[in-house]
C-alpha cells in the first residue's frame, strides 16, 4: 500500500509539473506575442511582415497544442484523485500515461525549437 501510494504521488508529481511548464510557456507565448507587436509598428519591410504573421499563426497553433495538453493533465490528475488507492493498478496507469509523457517531450522540443527561431527574429528586428 505503502508502496502505491509512492508510486501516485510520483505520477501526480509529474502531471504538476508539466501542468506548470504548459502554464509558463502559455504566458511566454503572450510575451513573444507582445514583441511581435513591437515590431510590426516599425517600417522594417516585406520580409519582417512575413516573419511576424508566419510567428503569429505558429503562436496560434502552439497555444492550441498547449490547452489541449494541459486538458489531457487536468483528466489524467482527475482520474488519480477520483480512483481508490485499493482498486489502482500502477503499471497500467504509468502505462496509460506514456502517450502523454511521450506527446509532452514532443512537444517541449517543438516549443524550444520555436523559441530559438523567435529569438533570432527578435535579435534580427529589436
Amino acid at each position: 500500500m505503502q508502496a502505491k501510494l509512492g508510486q501516485l504521488s510520483d505520477l501526480k508529481f509529474n502531471l504538476e509539473t508539466w501542468r506548470r511548464e504548459l502554464r509558463f510557456h502559455f504566458d511566454e507565448m503572450d510575451t513573444f506575442q507582445e514583441k511581435l507587436e513591437e515590431i510590426s509598428i516599425r517600417e522594417f519591410g516585406q520580409e519582417a511582415r512575413q516573419g511576424i504573421e508566419n510567428f503569429e499563426n505558429r503562436i496560434m497553433l502552439e497555444k492550441s497544442a498547449i490547452a489541449k495538453l494541459r486538458h489531457r493533465c487536468k483528466a489524467k490528475m482527475r482520474e488519480l484523485d477520483t480512483t481508490h488507492l485499493d482498486e489502482l493498478n500502477v503499471s497500467r496507469v504509468y502505462h496509460e500515461q506514456s502517450p502523454l509523457r511521450e506527446d509532452m517531450r514532443m512537444y517541449i522540443k517543438m516549443h524550444y525549437d520555436l523559441k530559438e527561431e523567435m529569438m533570432n527574429f527578435f535579435t534580427e528586428y529589436l
